[in-house]
């Protein structure tokens, strides 16, 4: 019987759906090898197709409006002793935003510059939202860009929330970076080339937090099948 979760599949769709189920209860790629009697090799390919879907899904998320919250993440070594600057050495920066009891979203980005942020800002967060942010000078162009409520807490003054404005922090979207990050910590030798995928896969794990992770994530693999 044809597997209508993955295209030309040799595994039966039941097995699948087993390997989909484990995946979403947070299981490694041995445990689920060892549950399923699935090769190692095998499991690894399938939780690359599910993290290369959950990716797709990602980026291709809606503009965030309301509340929404800035702010940049370094993820990688240690910084190399001597060199200076924000996210110096081989670290691998992201920048996220941050709905305010909604979504997140992230990007990996080759610098933290104002034009490249701007484009990302512009292309995922309403011009009518609230935006609040750090200090960071590459945010000074907000009102510029058409953000007109942009708020920012002062962290270089030890400062996380504005003590005239308690609603002015990011604390959420710091809270995800620290998730994130203690995550991905766990994954020792994480090769480069598959940063993104795990990510994402931080993304889409808090993004379905109130939700059915497995019943979503078998909607996207049969559309994704389909198409």
């Amino acid at each position: 019987m044809e597997n209508k979760y993955l295209k030309r599949s040799h595994i039966s769709e039941a097995k699948f759906r087993q390997v989909v189920r484990l995946f979403c209860e947070d299981m490694t790629a041995t445990q689920i090898a060892s549950l399923t009697g699935l090769n190692r090799n095998t499991v690894n390919r399938l939780l690359t197709h599910i993290r290369q879907v959950i990716a797709r899904y990602c980026d291709s998320i809606s503009p965030l409006s309301g509340e929404v919250e800035i702010d940049e993440s370094y993820f990688g070594p240690r910084r190399v002793r001597g060199v200076r600057g924000r996210g110096a050495g081989r670290k691998i920066i992201v920048f996220g935003l941050l709905k305010r009891q909604g979504k997140v979203y992230t990007q990996i980005v080759p610098n933290v510059s104002r034009e490249t942020l701007k484009q990302i800002v512009q292309a995922k967060v309403e011009p009518d939202s609230t935006i609040y942010s750090d200090g960071w000078r590459s945010y000074d162009g907000l009102v510029d860009w058409g953000y007109k409520r942009h708020y920012r807490v002062s962290h270089g003054e030890n400062e996380f929330v504005a003590r005239n404005n308690p609603r002015n922090h990011i604390n959420g979207i710091e809270n995800f970076w620290g998730i994130a990050k203690v995550r991905l910590t766990k994954l020792r030798g994480l090769r480069k080339d598959h940063f993104n995928l795990h990510l994402k896969e931080c993304e889409f794990r808090y993004n379905m937090r109130h939700e059915d992770m497995y019943k979503k994530l078998l909607e996207l693999l049969r559309k994704e099948a389909c198409d």
